[in-house]
């Protein structure tokens, strides 16, 4: 009997959505929530890119965006393309000629900004050169350039103006029998975007792609999309997300699977729960989890950790985890396995004993699984 069939107020009925494919990542449908970040590199600069992409990758990204502002970075995509471990999204900004070229070039998607990609002349030729390229398309309605006509007819960026601004592309986009699409209505005010993406949800069946744009620094950024994003993704909308962050890529990709692990939506490599510590803790809590949390960062397999400082609520924690550590008394405390106490070790060696014990029990579910 799974968790969810005794503990109902645990799940998430996700919004049904079609299922596209960017490269050989499913999008959408009963597919598992992806997780992508944007390259900050200059594009033309193949290997600092390669190495950056790969490095997300590394990090669990299933997708990587690049921006393509011009012809050097639509060049540079063919080598960079060949060197990705994971599909990528080329991010077109105003000219569709290079939306044409980053299609060429072998991009598994095309991010396209309606407020700035031109007539829909130009986006019907956008279109012929994603379904020749068997390239999927996102829509990226950003409420901090919406067109002009929008701008007029609302007085201001707001969800309902992002919404027909997403509506009116969608139907370009299908006029010309192309279905291959996900959407984005991303602003940077929680609100705006929580709003926008509802009205977007009820009004159409196509994937979405859940995003707080310019979200801020790493700290700031984290929680303004935590707040945005986990609600959203609590209501059951969104298929694919990117946290924007003011910070490494490679943060943005960390950031997006602790928002969708806190919420049971995605799982990979190790869940820590860990007490803040108090006068009552047997070892330095905080200095043990900031090392653990490094030294574990290559374990991919879904499994949980348990760092308690002391036995108020250590046991109970630990009965609930794969492995745990329970601070004691004399310089040492309680080392529990599989949810029961198992044997005691002494403070100082305890940081090698649970990273050798969780690599342990990450190759036996990985063989059980």
């Amino acid at each position: 009997m799974s968790l969810n069939s005794i503990r109902p107020w645990r799940t998430i009925h996700r919004r049904k959505s079609r299922k596209i494919y960017v490269g050989n990542v499913a999008v959408g449908g009963d597919s598992p929530i992806s997780v992508q970040t944007m390259t900050n590199t200059l594009t033309h600069d193949v290997s600092a890119t390669i190495d950056q992409i790969n490095s997300c990758a590394d990090a669990g990204a299933d997708m990587v965006r690049v921006s393509c502002p011009d012809v050097e970075s639509t060049k540079a995509m063919h080598k960079i393309v060949k060197e990705s471990k994971v599909p990528l999204i080329a991010d077109i900004h105003f000219h569709y000629k290079r939306a044409i070229e980053a299609a060429e070039a072998g991009a598994a998607c095309l991010r396209i900004n309606p407020g700035n990609i031109g007539s829909t002349d130009r986006v019907k030729e956008v279109i012929k050169a994603a379904k020749d390229n068997n390239c999927s398309i996102r829509i990226g309605v950003n409420g901090g350039s919406l067109e002009k006509n929008l701008l007029d007819k609302y007085g201001e960026p707001c969800p309902e103006a992002m919404i027909e601004s997403g509506l009116n592309h969608i139907r370009i986009l299908e006029e010309n029998n192309f279905y291959n699409y996900k959407i984005s209505v991303k602003a940077s005010d929680v609100f705006m975007s929580a709003a926008a993406y509802q009205g977007l949800a009820e009004a159409t069946d196509a994937p979405i792609h859940l995003g707080i744009t310019e979200a801020g620094g790493l700290k700031s950024g984290t929680i303004k999309s935590a707040i945005g994003l986990g609600n959203l993704l609590w209501m059951g909308i969104g298929d694919t997300l990117r946290v924007s962050l003011s910070a490494d890529p490679v943060e943005e990709v960390k950031v997006g699977f602790e928002i969708l692990k806190s919420l049971g939506l995605r799982h990979r490599g190790v869940n820590i729960i860990s007490c803040p510590s108090c006068a009552r803790q047997g070892f330095d809590v905080i200095k043990t989890v900031s090392e653990l949390e490094k030294r574990l960062e290559h374990i991919k397999t879904p499994m949980s950790l348990s760092i308690i400082g002391c036995v108020v609520n250590g046991p109970g924690e630990a009965l609930m985890t794969d492995v745990g550590f329970t601070g004691g008394g004399a310089g040492s405390g309680m080392v529990y396995w599989a949810g029961k106490q198992d044997h005691k070790i002494e403070n100082e060696k305890m940081v090698d004993h649970i990273v050798e014990l969780v690599e342990k029990r990450s190759k036996e579910i990985d063989i059980n699984q």
